[in-house]
């Protein structure tokens, strides 16, 4: 058995897929590179199939209809033969030196009959255009090289979450929970990374910054006029994750303060968007999504009803809208994220 699946999910990513493939090729034999090709209509079809074709016992193409981000993260998960699994969008890549050590870590783990349910990393935001690089690190959280269980876990900073970035799970453990991501949705990395965390038991945290998620093409997903776009889209990811984890049966005090806190932040996000857009068909859906809240997650309503980043959201008037802006955007600056 191989040690990682790691699935590419393509849609025409010609420009740039090359690259990010290249960056994972240096795992060898102990891995396997799942490029779901979905639906491309440029050479993603093209490229996975000569890369299949060159390295036969590594890489292997999948191509599929045009499904979305999450049916090609599903293709992966399907196809997956190896103990532990990663998604590397096409258009990121991986720093070679943390690629070793990571693979180096999970050897000894498998070799010393460790089951461990997921692998945390870092992750670098490599923001096109940005003087410094902001890293999102965990050393303050979390134990370091050692398997630990949520009673281990030290409190988060602000501005500190898992990520999709920062994830490895253990490849039996998406199966047995049944994670399916949706169809034709945008932001589905929310619900890949939170869904499976009421299942996790047991953890390993290697301090090196592993994945490099680029930000800075017009096209990409997280820039914040098209997430304002789609925000029927994230809206529809929050609603999903508050639905599909029920807070009051998670008995771990550790994981249930940190799963609490990572969907404040994806519905404080949802809430930020609708009130930067300005319009009054999204204010009254921010109202409408509270009021889902209300009636789905007391525990979640309550925070964002008394807890600092909840009031942010409901400032009154005008004034107040641009003062939860403005925080916003200043957070925005100080954690890098988009």
């Amino acid at each position: 058995m191989k040690l990682l699946s790691i699935v590419i999910p393509c849609y025409n990513s010609q420009d740039y897929m090359r690259y990010c493939i290249e960056s994972l090729l240096p795992g060898g034999e102990s891995v396997e590179i799942l490029i779901v090709n979905d639906g491309s209509v440029d050479q993603t079809a093209d490229i996975a199939d000569e890369y299949a074709a060159k390295y036969p016992t590594i890489v292997k193409a999948i191509h599929q209809k045009n499904g979305g981000h999450g049916e090609a993260v599903n293709a992966g998960i399907r196809n997956a033969t190896a103990r532990y699994f990663k998604v590397v969008d096409s258009d990121d890549w991986v720093d070679i030196r943390a690629y070793m050590k990571i693979l180096s870590e999970l050897k000894n783990l498998v070799s010393e009959n460790n089951i461990v349910d997921l692998v945390i990393s870092n992750f670098v935001y490599e923001k096109d255009g940005a003087k410094y690089k902001k890293v999102m690190r965990y050393e303050n959280a979390l134990p370091e090289e050692t398997v630990f269980t949520w009673d281990d876990v030290k409190s988060f900073r602000k501005g500190q979450y898992i990520l999709m970035h920062s994830v490895i799970y253990r490849t039996q453990l998406l199966t047995d929970c049944g994670l399916t991501l949706p169809k034709h949705t945008f932001y589905v990395d929310n619900l890949y990374i939170y869904t499976p965390l009421e299942y996790v038991k047991s953890l390993y945290y290697i301090n090196v910054d592993f994945y490099r998620y680029f930000i800075g093409r017009e096209d990409q997903s997280v820039q914040e006029d098209i997430m304002i776009k789609r925000i029927d889209q994230q809206i529809k990811v929050n609603k999903l994750m508050i639905n599909q984890v029920n807070l009051e049966n998670i008995e771990n005090d550790n994981l249930r303060d940190y799963m609490l806190r990572h969907l404040e932040i994806v519905t404080v996000v949802s809430a930020i968007l609708l009130i930067r857009s300005g319009t009054i068909e999204n204010l009254q859906k921010k109202k409408e999504l509270l009021k889902f809240v209300k009636r789905n997650n007391l525990q979640l309503y309550h925070s964002l009803k008394f807890g600092i980043m909840g009031r942010l959201i409901n400032l009154p008037g005008r004034a107040g809208r641009r003062i939860s802006v403005g925080a916003y955007k200043i957070s925005q600056r100080l954690v890098g994220f988009n």
